[in-house]
């Protein structure tokens, strides 16, 4: 996948994880990076797992990427709640 793929499937997964996790979206470019950085956990995550990660621009790579963004948003909810 190319960088603009990447920046897309991570849009749409930051902002529907943060649906998820806030009721409302963290803005466009904390949802870009926290859904690039989700695909990357959710990839990684479920690789381990052996089911296969991101594999392109797909339905199951959104869902991965959803997954990953929603586990990255607890992460940095957990973070900022402390300070």
């Amino acid at each position: 996948m190319g960088i603009i793929s990447w920046i897309i499937l991570g849009l749409i997964a930051g902002f529907i994880g943060s649906k998820i996790v806030n009721k409302s979206g963290s803005g466009m470019l904390l949802d870009i990076v926290l859904g690039v950085v989700g695909a990357v956990v959710g990839g990684e995550l479920f690789n381990l797992a052996g089911i296969g990660g991101v594999t392109g621009f797909n339905l199951w790579s959104l869902l991965v990427a959803v997954v990953g963004a929603i586990i990255v948003l607890l992460i940095y909810r957990m973070i900022v709640s402390r300070t």
